[in-house]
């Protein structure tokens, strides 16, 4: 998710990074140890060991050549910067620290500083044999692990009554000394995960009384769950193609040694990162999810091939795939990403599916597909209109990330290329044509995106004037100008974050916050993303290739350069700061935000750009904390989230989890015993008196407004008026308790809907036979609204924005 940017007349093409929120992986300790390796065994030794392909060489060459040469730090590869990119490849095979020896990392010690020079190689082409013969030996070490876990699960009794503990997170512990160590790793691992499928098979609770009794069954059920699990991770762990070695290579070990943000894309990756930035593909319209070695269909887009085709549903697996007349290739025990690549293709050709049916996986049927452009249309930007008593209104405009089309091998030739700033500028002409009183933007969870559309998208909401300043490489300074002198809308602004809000969407809030057009409300902070990237296709550099090899050599993101807002701050590091902070637990974490990733780049400072200062915000900043604060005090949701943090606080600084049965059931109680009083609470208030419009890019064309959204839902659900057997009874006990069972589930996470539940219930219901005839319907009418604590606090500040404006004659001048 980042975006191509034509700037200043300038030739090079820059991107921001969306933002990847993943703990920052731990450097090795360099442990050394005297001790020989231990022997793989039999199974493992057998392993075919992967070999460099005919290109990868020359591949390899370049990116170094071009990271050491094109990065914005201009470091030269060195001693230091190998042993970066040795630690990073090695913890991003084993990011656990629970595989590898540390007799093999005393092995390769000699390797671990020389990487750079392997990576000039000679006659342009780097020396991979070294990175290809890590991963040959961390394949042999997972064999081991599973064979090992096959033994457990076969001998293993699982009884969970000590003191014992497991480590959440083992990313800075040291590799384990040998086998037996590495085994009791191992096995721990395994009693966790048997531990959380048994609690979710024992455990039960109906009208607050909680059961704790295993189904008949369960434990063999279980040990074939855990076993058809560790059958799938070991096939996608030690299954892999030189294309996947080298990537793992050339990103998590060179590019991230520079910089978390610089990547190398094979082309599948490259193809992905086109699709999530212009919300378009070329392929069938389906989601597809492994599940043991097949591929299988998870969902199906509105309008795509597939759906259109009414040959295709959920759970068919695609067992084969042929290219028009082609003859077709197998697709069992495929990796899910090259099943993909065969399915997606230019639009108009046709791919033909062979389909396992999920009603009877015995069955074969040949689905013939033309491929065609599918719409992302559920991340594009959409918006709310809300009414509250007495007439007031406010638009809240919810933008997922800074999209916008841009082409790369295998997702060209888009149709009607999708474009952030005209779309929010649709939008927020629809909100102004219904006379709203103020506007917020919703960009928390934006991971960023492009660039020149973040630009433009300030520009919406200010006159002219500056948005942001880059510094490259050579120290100079360029300025992004907004290209529009007009304004789409002057009034009361709010922008809502998150610590998981970065890149582009941090560019757009600070430059709105050092106008003083727009109040910043959410976490403390944002994620700190403050680097400008470049997308280099290496097909377009002169490669020694092998002519007889066709593989696309792939896609460099590179760091190119930093942002700083126009008062000269960095948003690197310490990204954008709230003006009005609100309780959350992301405020809290220790793994979320830029200084979590290794090797982020420093924050600094350059000379401020010239702008012209709102001061729309100061003035009003004290007396609206206040408010807030005053708010959030006597506010039950925001009495829930300081729960929550105080638990998540413990957690965090136990930075274990027991294995206990008997402890694990008490916090399970305790927690289901919570999440059921917040729900009997929440059930009981009234329903908030606003009206809320929902609104897309598409139906914002059209007059008027749809019609207001409902805070109920309403399934039918089968009631049988008059059981004939015992088993008409069990059956329907059967699809109420699956009822139950699915809206305990939703109720205990706040972003999901009870609509869920119920059409869980309303398919228990369907699929529940009941002997007798004489059965009806019955419409459940369910209240669906949930709160959102921290969009509905932004609310009470815009509100009291605009009556503070209102009171000192500011609004008038906006109107």
């Amino acid at each position: 998710m980042l975006h191509i940017v034509n700037r200043m007349n300038r030739h090079q093409r820059f991107f921001l990074t969306a933002l990847a929120v993943a703990a920052g992986l731990g450097l090795w300790a360099g442990c050394q140890s005297a001790h020989t390796p231990a022997p793989a065994t039999t199974a493992a030794a057998a392993l075919p060991g992967v070999k460099p392909g005919p290109n990868d060489a020359s591949i390899a060459w370049v990116a170094a050549q071009l990271m050491e040469g094109a990065h914005y730090q201009q470091r030269p590869l060195d001693h230091e910067l190998s042993a970066k990119i040795f630690d990073g490849y090695i913890d991003a095979l084993d990011p656990r620290h629970e595989n590898f020896l540390q007799a093999d990392l005393a092995e390769f010690v000699s390797i671990r500083t020389n990487l750079d020079l392997m990576l000039a190689g000679s006659h342009r082409r780097a020396e991979l044999g070294p990175a290809f013969a890590i991963y040959d030996r961390f394949a042999q070490r997972f064999q081991q692990h599973s064979e090992y876990v096959g033994e457990l699960l076969k001998q293993d009794k699982f009884k969970f009554n000590t003191d014992e503990k497991i480590m959440n997170d083992r990313r800075h512990e040291p590799f384990p000394k040998d086998l037996d160590e590495a085994k009791q790793l191992w096995r721990q691992r395994l009693r966790f995960d048997y531990l959380i499928e048994k609690l979710a098979r024992e455990l039960s609770e109906t009208n607050g009384v909680f059961t704790v009794k295993l189904p008949p069954n369960a434990a063999t059920n279980i040990t074939a769950t855990l076993s058809k699990h560790n059958r799938w991770i070991l096939r996608m762990m030690t299954n892999w193609d030189h294309n996947m070695v080298l990537q793992t290579y050339l990103n998590f070990g060179l590019a991230h040694a520079y910089d978390p943000h610089s990547d190398y894309f094979g082309a599948p990756k490259a193809q992905d990162f086109s699709i999530d930035m212009s919300l378009s593909l070329f392929g069938i319209g389906a989601q597809l999810t492994e599940d043991d070695g097949y591929c299988t269909i998870r969902e199906l887009l509105p309008g795509g091939p597939a759906i259109m085709s009414k040959q295709l549903k959920a759970d068919d697996r695609i067992v084969a795939v042929a290219q028009g007349s082609k003859p077709p290739v197998d697709a069992v025990d495929m990796e899910l990403e090259k099943v993909v690549q065969m399915i997606r293709g230019p639009k108009g050709t046709e791919v033909r599916l062979t389909i396992s049916p999920g009603e009877d996986r015995t069955a074969r049927r040949i689905v013939p597909l033309i491929r065609d452009e599918i719409k992302l249309e559920g991340k594009e930007a959409k918006a709310q209109l809300i009414e509250f008593p007495g007439g007031k209104r406010i638009g809240v405009i919810d933008l997922p990330s800074f999209y916008a089309s841009i082409s790369l091998p295998g997702n060209e030739n888009h149709s009607a290329p999708k474009y952030t700033t005209p779309d929010v500028a649709r939008l927020v002409n629809k909100l102004k044509a219904e006379k709203v009183d103020g506007i917020i933007l919703d960009l928390r969870s934006n991971p960023g995106g492009s660039l020149e559309e973040a630009v433009k998208f300030t520009g919406l909401f200010i006159k002219d004037g500056p948005v942001v300043l880059a510094r490259e490489a050579n120290g100079q300074i360029i300025k992004d100008f907004d290209p529009d002198p007009g304004v789409l809308y002057d009034g009361p602004l709010v922008v809502m974050l998150n610590r998981f809000s970065a890149s582009a969407s941090e560019i757009a809030a600070a430059a709105l916050q050092d106008y003083g057009r727009a109040i910043i409300v959410g976490d403390v902070s944002t994620h700190g993303k403050g680097t400008v990237q470049q997308l280099l296709q290496l097909k377009n550099f002169p490669l020694p290739f092998t002519p007889t090899a066709t593989n696309d050599p792939g896609t460099l993101k590179i760091t190119k350069g930093k942002f700083y807002r126009v008062s000269g701050a960095s948003t690197q590091l310490k990204g954008v700061a709230s003006d009005i902070v609100l309780p959350g637990i992301l405020n809290h974490s220790t793994l979320i935000g830029e200084g979590a990733l290794d090797n982020a780049l420093a924050w600094d400072t350059i000379p401020p750009a010239s702008y012209d200062k709102l001061n729309l915000v100061q003035p009003y900043l004290a007396e609206l904390s206040r408010g807030s604060q005053d708010r959030i005090r006597t506010n039950q949701d925001f009495s829930y989230i300081r729960q929550d943090i105080e638990q998540f606080m413990k957690m965090q600084a136990d930075k274990s989890t027991t294995l206990n049965e008997h402890e694990a059931i008490l916090e399970r109680e305790r927690v289901a015993r919570q999440n059921k009083a917040r729900d009997k609470e929440r059930e009981a208030r009234p329903l908030p008196a606003v009206k809320i419009y929902e609104l897309t890019v598409k139906n914002s064309a059209e007059p008027g407004l749809p019609a207001p959204k409902s805070f109920w839902v309403t399934n039918e659900v089968a009631v049988n008026t008059g059981p004939k057997d015992k088993s008409d009874k069990e059956a329907l006990a059967r699809a109420f308790a699956t009822h139950e069972k699915s809206a305990k589930l939703n109720s205990s996470d706040a972003n999901l809907s009870l609509g869920a539940s119920l059409e869980n219930l309303d398919l228990a219901a369907k699929t529940t036979p009941l002997s007798s005839t004489n059965h009806l319907t019955k419409p459940v009418v369910t209240k669906s609204y949930q709160p959102d604590p921290t969009l509905e606090e932004s609310e009470n500040i815009l509100l009291d924005y605009i009556s503070l404006l209102t009171k000192n004659g500011i609004l008038t001048a906006y109107q």
